[in-house]
């Protein structure tokens, strides 16, 4: 079976393709505005709502909000309740 490129738009419904969504919205929003001043829960609920169109995310909006918090823990960031 063969990867889709790095740089694609395709969207899964599952968690690897969600914490690549979430991942990389939270890359983009550092690199935009990166003296945002938001606290990491509330930067989180932001990428919810800018990753509201996910499939993973409409379809377990629980366990995706829990995937959010394992990214956080997995990149070192504090601040975010599960």
């Amino acid at each position: 079976m063969r990867e889709p490129p790095a740089d694609s738009n395709r969207l899964f419904n599952n968690a690897d393709s969600f914490a690549q969504a979430f991942d990389e919205a939270w890359k983009q929003h550092e690199q935009r505005d990166p003296h945002h001043g938001l606290d990491p829960a509330a930067k989180v609920e932001l990428m919810l709502e800018r990753l509201a169109d996910h499939p993973f995310l409409q379809n377990d909006p629980t366990l995706a909000r829990q995937v959010a918090a394992f990214r956080l823990r997995l990149l070192g960031l504090t601040g975010m309740s599960q």
